[in-house]
Protein backbone atom coordinates (compact mmCIF):
# COMPACT_ATOMS: atom_id res chain seq x y z
CA UNK A 1 0.00 0.00 0.00
CA UNK A 2 1.63 3.33 -1.00
CA UNK A 3 -0.72 5.14 1.76
CA UNK A 4 -2.63 5.16 4.90
CA UNK A 5 -5.09 7.49 6.84
CA UNK A 6 -3.69 9.05 9.61
CA UNK A 7 -6.32 11.02 10.60
CA UNK A 8 -10.09 12.22 9.65
CA UNK A 9 -12.47 14.93 10.77
CA UNK A 10 -15.22 17.46 9.61
CA UNK A 11 -13.55 20.46 8.83
CA UNK A 12 -16.53 22.36 7.75
CA UNK A 13 -20.27 21.82 8.66
CA UNK A 14 -23.14 24.54 7.14
CA UNK A 15 -26.62 23.62 7.91
CA UNK A 16 -29.00 26.36 7.19
CA UNK A 17 -32.66 26.46 6.44
CA UNK A 18 -33.68 30.28 6.89
CA UNK A 19 -37.07 29.98 7.83
CA UNK A 20 -40.27 27.84 8.26
CA UNK A 21 -41.55 28.23 4.74
CA UNK A 22 -38.26 26.91 3.30
CA UNK A 23 -38.03 24.10 5.23
CA UNK A 24 -41.79 22.81 4.45
CA UNK A 25 -41.05 23.71 0.32
CA UNK A 26 -38.07 21.77 1.00
CA UNK A 27 -39.72 18.66 1.97
CA UNK A 28 -41.94 18.24 -0.80
CA UNK A 29 -39.64 20.16 -3.66
CA UNK A 30 -36.52 17.83 -2.60
CA UNK A 31 -35.93 17.20 -6.66
CA UNK A 32 -35.01 20.62 -6.99
CA UNK A 33 -31.69 20.13 -5.64
CA UNK A 34 -28.67 17.84 -6.59
CA UNK A 35 -25.85 16.56 -4.67
CA UNK A 36 -21.97 18.15 -5.75
CA UNK A 37 -19.06 16.55 -4.47
CA UNK A 38 -15.92 17.64 -4.87
CA UNK A 39 -12.17 16.26 -4.03
CA UNK A 40 -9.30 19.11 -3.13
CA UNK A 41 -6.00 18.45 -2.01
CA UNK A 42 -3.23 20.74 -0.03
CA UNK A 43 -0.02 19.38 0.84
CA UNK A 44 0.97 19.68 4.63
CA UNK A 45 4.28 18.38 5.11
CA UNK A 46 6.97 16.37 2.24
CA UNK A 47 4.20 13.02 2.35
CA UNK A 48 1.18 14.41 3.94
CA UNK A 49 -1.45 15.48 2.06
CA UNK A 50 -4.89 16.86 3.30
CA UNK A 51 -7.55 15.51 1.06
CA UNK A 52 -11.20 17.81 1.46
CA UNK A 53 -14.20 16.03 0.11
CA UNK A 54 -17.18 18.09 0.12
CA UNK A 55 -20.44 17.38 -0.48
CA UNK A 56 -23.05 19.88 -0.77
CA UNK A 57 -26.83 20.33 -1.87
CA UNK A 58 -27.07 23.05 -4.79
CA UNK A 59 -30.69 24.08 -6.27
CA UNK A 60 -31.52 22.89 -9.71
CA UNK A 61 -33.30 26.27 -10.30
CA UNK A 62 -32.70 29.71 -8.84
CA UNK A 63 -36.82 30.74 -8.07
CA UNK A 64 -37.00 29.68 -4.97
CA UNK A 65 -35.94 30.05 -1.41
CA UNK A 66 -33.29 27.94 -0.67
CA UNK A 67 -31.70 26.04 2.30
CA UNK A 68 -27.77 26.27 2.37
CA UNK A 69 -25.80 22.64 3.12
CA UNK A 70 -22.29 21.49 2.95
CA UNK A 71 -20.02 19.04 4.52
CA UNK A 72 -15.73 19.66 4.12
CA UNK A 73 -14.52 15.93 5.42
CA UNK A 74 -10.58 16.23 5.78
CA UNK A 75 -8.90 13.37 5.29
CA UNK A 76 -4.95 13.46 6.55
CA UNK A 77 -3.08 11.03 4.44
CA UNK A 78 0.18 9.83 4.50
CA UNK A 79 2.42 8.56 1.52
CA UNK A 80 4.98 5.82 2.07
CA UNK A 81 7.07 6.66 -0.96
CA UNK A 82 8.39 9.71 -1.76
CA UNK A 83 9.31 8.89 -5.34
CA UNK A 84 5.17 7.89 -5.85
CA UNK A 85 4.50 8.60 -9.42
CA UNK A 86 2.14 12.21 -10.28
CA UNK A 87 -0.28 9.76 -11.51
CA UNK A 88 -0.58 7.30 -8.67
CA UNK A 89 -0.65 10.34 -6.12
CA UNK A 90 -4.34 11.87 -8.30
CA UNK A 91 -5.46 8.29 -8.33
CA UNK A 92 -4.71 8.18 -4.44
CA UNK A 93 -6.24 11.43 -3.67
CA UNK A 94 -9.31 11.17 -6.56
CA UNK A 95 -10.46 7.75 -6.25
CA UNK A 96 -8.89 5.78 -3.18
CA UNK A 97 -9.55 8.29 -0.23
CA UNK A 98 -13.12 9.48 -1.03
CA UNK A 99 -14.08 5.90 -2.34
CA UNK A 100 -12.83 5.14 1.48
CA UNK A 101 -14.51 7.63 3.22
CA UNK A 102 -18.06 8.27 1.22
CA UNK A 103 -19.90 6.48 3.74
CA UNK A 104 -19.35 8.23 6.74
CA UNK A 105 -19.43 11.11 4.62
CA UNK A 106 -22.46 10.32 3.64
CA UNK A 107 -23.68 8.69 7.03
CA UNK A 108 -23.26 12.46 8.35
CA UNK A 109 -24.98 13.99 5.86
CA UNK A 110 -27.96 11.77 6.25
CA UNK A 111 -28.19 12.75 9.61
CA UNK A 112 -28.08 16.14 9.75
CA UNK A 113 -31.05 16.33 7.53
CA UNK A 114 -33.44 12.95 9.32
CA UNK A 115 -32.80 14.99 12.51
CA UNK A 116 -33.64 17.93 11.26
CA UNK A 117 -37.08 16.43 9.65
CA UNK A 118 -36.36 15.50 6.24
CA UNK A 119 -37.27 11.52 6.59
CA UNK A 120 -36.73 10.70 3.23
CA UNK A 121 -33.66 12.35 1.51
CA UNK A 122 -32.03 10.22 -0.82
CA UNK A 123 -28.26 10.33 -1.39
CA UNK A 124 -26.43 7.25 -3.45
CA UNK A 125 -24.85 5.21 -1.40
CA UNK A 126 -22.40 4.34 -3.80
CA UNK A 127 -20.10 7.01 -6.09
CA UNK A 128 -17.88 5.80 -8.83
CA UNK A 129 -15.08 7.67 -7.96
CA UNK A 130 -12.96 5.33 -10.82
CA UNK A 131 -15.34 6.61 -13.14
CA UNK A 132 -15.66 10.45 -12.09
CA UNK A 133 -11.89 10.28 -12.63
CA UNK A 134 -11.37 8.88 -15.83
CA UNK A 135 -14.28 11.23 -17.11
CA UNK A 136 -11.79 14.44 -15.79
CA UNK A 137 -9.34 12.83 -17.07
CA UNK A 138 -10.80 13.04 -21.01
CA UNK A 139 -11.84 16.42 -20.73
Amino acid sequence: MTHKIIGKYIKELKFNIPNPKTFFLLAKDIANYKINIDIKSVQVKQNIIEVLTSLKLTPVKDNFDKIDTKIVFSTIVEFNNENLAKEEMEKTILVNVPSKIYPELRQIFIFLFENSGFKDIKINENVDFEKLYKMRKVQ
